[in-house]
């Protein structure tokens, strides 16, 4: 038993996926209350030569009278030493703004800000690569806040109908932006829109060599969690690159199970032929 737990273990590492130590939960979380929540993950490695690039955080947990609920992706470029730092630190950050209970919002955009300043400065070890990332806050299983930087997706299920709750912060959507900034904005034929002709996204942490030109400034917004709301989905761009939200929302809508639900998006994105890394996480409101 033991001998499967540590194997189990080199697994997630080797999926760099970093989290607390492993439980027979674990990938499976459980709160109760009045209305029961259900979360759970999946991840696979692209088709790519590097590694693994996507990193996770999804976990319940108390503060003092409070419960929180904590998810987020950060799919990497150029390496994966930023988003590991993100997983590790993000949320950390966000937790001691002194205003994070009053204007959880501003306390999000603060700490976005901070973590970046502390890759950037952190640059000789963690390297010239980035990360996008999409937060998930959920208080009192009342109010969800959400932060994005890059084009890892947010959606929720409202009463069957796909909502879109970040923004995908493509190169060419913020063209003029960057120009101000003494940036351009390219685009070669088969390719995608691309940051000085290296980045296919507008905002994202780290990337000091184009930071001059990038933006880390996350796009928020606040949902009211009432009894018409059924799940979310946190994914990398991955899965919405194969899939609509419609798509995504319609795979999974008759599914209880938190953890089958990401694992089944995955393996859609996948028989879609989806290259990348995938990371996927879905929150359940029973």
């Amino acid at each position: 038993m033991t001998g499967g737990r540590e194997l189990l273990n080199k697994m997630k590492e080797k999926a760099c996926f970093i989290a607390t130590p492993l439980t027979p939960d674990a990938g499976k979380g459980k709160h109760r209350s009045s209305r029961r929540i259900t979360h759970g993950f999946h991840l696979v490695k692209g088709k790519s030569n590097h590694a693994m690039e996507d990193y996770l955080v999804s976990e319940m947990r108390l503060s003092g009278d409070n419960e929180l609920g904590l998810f987020a992706i950060f799919d990497g470029h150029m390496g994966h030493d930023v988003a590991n730092y993100l997983q590790s630190h993000l949320f950390n950050n966000i937790l001691k703004q002194s205003d994070f209970w009053e204007d959880t919002e501003n306390a999000l955009k603060n700490a976005y800000a901070a973590t970046d300043k502390e890759i950037l400065d952190q640059s000789l070890r963690l390297g010239r690569g980035g990360s996008t990332a999409v937060t998930a806050i959920l208080i009192n299983r009342e109010k969800l806040v959400v932060g994005n930087v890059g084009d890892s997706r947010a959606v929720i299920c409202r009463k069957g109908a796909a909502k879109q709750l970040s923004v995908d912060h493509e190169p060419s959507k913020e063209k003029k932006l960057i120009e101000r900034k003494g940036g351009f904005v390219s685009r070669f034929p088969g390719d995608v829109p691309r940051v000085d002709g290296q980045l296919a996204v507008a905002r994202a942490f780290g990337d000091k060599s184009l930071k001059r030109h990038l933006s880390s400034e996350p796009d928020t917004v606040v949902e009211t969690i009432d009894g018409d709301v059924e799940f979310v989905i946190l994914a990398s761009d991955g899965l919405w690159k194969v899939m609509t939200n419609e798509e995504a929302v319609g795979a999974i809508r008759g599914m209880r199970d938190a953890r089958s639900a990401a694992k089944h998006l995955i393996e859609e994105a996948v028989s879609r032929k989806s290259k990348d890394d995938i990371s996927c996480i879905v929150v359940k409101f029973h």
